[in-house]
């Protein structure tokens, strides 16, 4: 269709030769009809069209070879050896690219990645409040533990405090308060004020309390094994306690036990000390500490981190390694005297040794009451002739050594499956 432009009529000058407009007629067209709307699967059809394209092998050798030339960092990187990749393909067919990649960069040896230092544990939860007091006032406060629950929560409410006391627990050295909530320092006031009143205790042997902590393992090293001139005397742990609060370095630094000094080989005359510090799971405590160093006499010490290594757990339950106390599974409790199945506060009572026996062909007769159990006890670890945490057993001595432990109970468990396969084997058949 063309368009021609439309010319103005022309006249003489007469008003009466001028043409009339004629009125022109529009035609309306109508709007198209709406679409229809697309299924999921011509969406997905569509949409694939609008990814970007990924670059074929061709671009990539183009686009590496229009790059500059690489650096010196990147040249002296070994290449790969398409030789080597061969040689792995035909050993192993069934590995794909990324897995050649991998076993190719071990052989090589490219993938040596450094090892992490694991300085700081994860201490238990925060939801416990932990008294140290001495055993007597443990074993005369536990016995009523249930009345002390209810006055203590009874303290709490008065006082408006959010927390609340669900149970407690003996644990070496003192008491554990188990609550719903992390306590602040009002609340252990509150708690601690009670239970310094209670007459069931010597409030003079109660220490203050203190929430659960994480641990830190750090290593000093440059500090000479004889500090004194011309003396042959050794460092000691109070030296290095000594030391360390003479330092501004180790100010609200709290250790959890003695330093351990050692020498750094047998003909050296330097130490390395280790020391394990209170410290919170962030590690916050060791991040002020690590790198720095401070004057010992002539020395310059310097802080560093070391290898956490925490020993395998002992249940206080069954008073077997390698899981807590509570994760035991047995329903019962067991005897660390003489493995037989009471506690071990009542071994007096119920132990079969300490018992009278008069129908054995020997008499046994009853152990004086007062005197302590004169008989020789049974490791349930070792069967030794000690009790179950003592340090001669051969478990205790392997109480850092995890591997150890778990090689160890699956000899057991092999050993206790073939007997019970050779008893039912010996069993007459009905």
């Amino acid at each position: 269709m063309k368009f021609t432009p439309r010319t103005p009529p022309q006249h003489n000058g007469n008003k009466n030769d001028i043409a009339k407009p004629v009125p022109v007629t529009i035609n309306k067209v109508l709007p198209p009809p709406p679409l229809s709307a697309k299924t999921k699967k011509e969406i997905n059809i569509i949409s694939k069209y609008f990814h970007p394209k990924k670059l074929s092998v061709e671009n990539t050798t183009k686009d590496n070879n229009a790059r500059p030339g690489k650096s010196y960092a990147q040249a002296s990187k070994p290449s790969v050896n398409t030789s080597d990749v061969l040689k792995i393909k035909e050993t192993f067919p069934s590995l794909n690219v990324q897995k050649i990649d991998q076993v190719n960069s071990i052989v090589n040896g490219q993938d040596k990645t450094r090892p992490r230092i694991r300085m700081t544990t994860k201490g238990p939860s925060r939801k416990q409040i932990i008294i140290p007091m001495s055993g007597e006032n443990v074993s005369s406060f536990m016995k009523n533990s249930s009345l002390h629950v209810a006055n203590i929560n009874r303290n709490l409410r008065n006082a408006k405090s959010n927390i609340l006391v669900d149970y407690l627990r003996s644990k070496n050295p003192g008491i554990t308060v188990i609550t719903n909530k992390v306590a602040q320092q009002w609340d252990m006031s509150i708690i601690n004020n009670y239970i310094k009143n209670s007459s069931d205790i010597n409030s003079l042997q109660v220490d203050e309390p203190r929430l659960p902590k994480s641990k830190s393992y750090l290593k000093i090293t440059g500090i000479p094994f004889f500090p004194h001139p011309n003396s042959q005397e050794r460092l000691t742990s109070n030296d290095i306690k000594a030391i360390l609060k003479q330092n501004h370095i180790f100010n609200n630094i709290s250790l959890v036990s003695k330093p351990r000094v050692i020498k750094v080989s047998p003909k050296s005359d330097m130490s390395i000390v280790w020391i394990d510090i209170w410290d919170v799971q962030s590690g916050k405590n060791t991040k002020m500490l690590i790198n720095r160093c401070f004057n010992v006499g002539n020395f310059i010490a310097s802080i560093r981190g070391a290898n956490m290594n925490p020993r395998v757990s002992q249940c206080k339950n069954c008073w077997k390694w390698g899981h807590a106390t509570f994760s035991c599974k047995i329903q019962g409790a067991k005897c660390i005297k003489c493995n037989s199945l009471h506690k071990s506060e009542h071994h007096r009572e119920f132990g079969w040794y300490c018992k009278a026996n008069p129908k054995i062909n020997l008499p046994r007769l009853e152990t004086t009451k007062g005197m302590p159990c004169p008989h020789s006890f049974k490791c349930s670890n070792c069967h030794g002739d000690h009790q179950a945490d003592s340090n001669l057993c051969l478990f205790w001595r392997h109480r850092f050594n995890r591997e150890w432990y778990q090689k160890k109970y699956a000899e057991i468990h092999v050993n206790r499956s073939k007997s019970f396969r050779s008893e039912v084997n010996d069993s007459p058949s009905l």
